[in-house]
């Protein structure tokens, strides 16, 4: 009798999308059960995106039992308390988005409220002198176990910069030794059964590979979903405007300070410096520091874009500029048939919150919550494409929040950015903080890091405050900064974190 359960799995492309996927079904299929094959070429390159993380990638890890020790040692990776963001909502500004937030809630009251009450009453401290994760990063320090620590910490995490490359070499290992099969070849056709669900692949070598469930990680080619099933891709260039990016990575400066053991400290934390039509990330690794610069091809040239970030490396070049083009949006649906896509073939948003690998991760993690028989039943279709598409739009909104929301006018870029109009959705949620600091908990990211630091200042704070006494707030607010600062004095710096991590890896 002919099973109903998925037997094989084809897995069409490698790289982070590809072996984060292989990797994570083959933790939880049992490989008696299903089979899992992974087809790459050697001869397409992959983008490597997703140096930069965000701490969902812990999770993800810790699932797979992978070793923090390990994984910092085959990775290259150093730990990433946030993002700082110069020049956004004006040229010489600074801002610093923290992972966790800020202070604590105090009587139900978010403590952004408290900073903007204080503030009225004359206080000058900025919301980030309350974010351990902030205070911690500005000095090189990296904040040990939240556990047993004070309630300062209670919100706070951490991520990684990594080499995205060593990342998927290294899942691909992973994979292979729980039963993964990778197979080497370049496919060329695509063949479909009546019903059009995908029925096999035939490589270049003319070996046919048939399968049950195909995922699509083929990166913007988008082999099967696009060039086989046709599936629509939803243009969001009308509110993110860039479309190229050139990277280099460089050395890491000859005068960069040293930490407390004679090594090169490295900031925790990413860099994203806004340019006259674009940004530029900079991203501290342990051998090298990666950079790029994301503009928009109406606005800059490649030239003109090029020299911009070779003229800013903080140390000497590695690696010839790579021009990469690209264009924000989705498919109308990631799922299709027995077609699933993750990675770039499902969308593309600019890497300025650092969120692609997050969405590779969202992707399996979905597919495995609603893993299909070949019934493909279409309500697990849609709720899959329902939750993907949620996501994608509030990485969106927040992404397009940066850009908006900033006073610039030196260049047409700016303008365009300063005036274009904006989603609904988006719009009501930026009103509603401007008038009265609240935020909707179910949005992407710490909205009072990046509202505050582009100088929109709630108009109000809550009213609720005006029930405790000013004098208490004060006191508060000045209890808060001594227990970030008493903190600060025992943290490690960064830099030794990791060489711990790195001396245990090899013990």
């Amino acid at each position: 009798m002919q099973s109903a359960n998925i037997e094989h799995i084809v897995i069409v492309g490698g790289g982070t999308a590809g072996w984060m996927t292989a990797a994570a079904l083959a933790n939880r299929l049992p490989q008696k059960l299903c089979r899992i094959t992974l087809v790459e070429s050697d001869v397409i390159g992959t983008v490597g995106v997703g140096e930069s993380t965000i701490p969902h990638i812990r999770q993800f890890n810790q699932t797979l039992g992978i070793d923090e020790a390990t994984f910092i040692k085959k990775t290259h990776a150093t730990v990433k308390l946030g993002i700082k963001f110069n020049d956004w909502g004006n040229i010489g500004d600074s801002y610093f988005h923290p992972f966790g937030e800020h202070g604590e809630i105090t009587q139900g009251i978010d403590f952004h409220q408290y900073w903007l009450k204080a503030r009225s009453l004359g206080e000058t401290y900025g919301l980030e002198q309350y974010s351990i994760a902030a205070m911690a990063g500005f000095a090189g320090k990296f904040p040990l176990s939240t556990s047993n620590k004070p309630t300062v910490f209670a919100d706070y995490t951490y991520s990684y910069h990594i080499d995205a490359s060593a990342y998927a070499a290294f899942l691909s290992d992973y994979a292979q030794q729980r039963g993964v099969q990778r197979i080497e070849g370049k496919v060329v056709k695509v063949n479909q059964h009546l019903n059009d669900f995908v029925q096999s692949i035939t490589l270049e070598s003319g070996q046919t590979i048939e399968g049950d469930l195909f995922i699509d990680c083929s990166g913007f080619k988008a082999l099967l979903i696009d060039g086989t099933l046709n599936t629509p891709y939803l243009d969001w260039s009308q509110w993110l405007p860039t479309d190229s990016a050139v990277a280099a990575p460089c050395e890491h400066a000859p005068g960069d300070h040293s930490s407390s053991k004679g090594k090169i400290a490295l900031q925790p934390y990413t860099q994203a410096t806004a340019r006259v039509s674009g940004w530029q990330w900079q991203i501290p690794l342990q051998h090298r520091i990666g950079n790029g610069h994301v503009f928009t091809s109406a606005f800059l040239s490649d030239q003109h874009a090029t020299d911009i970030l070779m003229n800013s490396l903080p140390g000497k070049a590695l690696a010839n500029p790579k021009i990469l083009r690209f264009k924000a949006g989705r498919r109308q649906y990631s799922w299709q048939k027995n077609v699933v896509a993750i990675g770039l073939s499902s969308g593309f948003l600019e890497p300025l919150e650092s969120t692609s690998i997050y969405l590779i991760q969202l992707g399996v993690s979905k597919l495995l919550e609603l893993f299909p028989d070949k019934a493909f039943r279409q309500a697990e279709m849609n709720e899959y494409n329902r939750s993907i598409c949620q996501q994608y739009e509030l990485i969106r909104n927040f992404i397009i929040l940066h850009f908006h929301v900033t006073k610039r006018n030196d260049s047409p870029f700016w303008d365009y950015c300063r005036n274009m109009a904006i989603p609904d959705e988006l719009q009501h949620l930026l009103t509603l903080f401007a008038e009265s600091g609240r935020t909707d908990l179910a949005q992407f990211g710490v909205w009072p890091a990046v509202c505050i630091g582009q100088n929109i200042i709630p108009q109000h704070y809550d009213a609720r405050l005006d029930n405790i006494d000013a004098e208490q707030i004060k006191q508060l607010m000045a209890n808060h900064r001594h227990k970030i600062q008493s903190m600060l004095a025992t943290f490690p710096q960064a830099d030794d974190y990791i060489q711990e991590l790195l001396t245990r890896g090899t013990r």
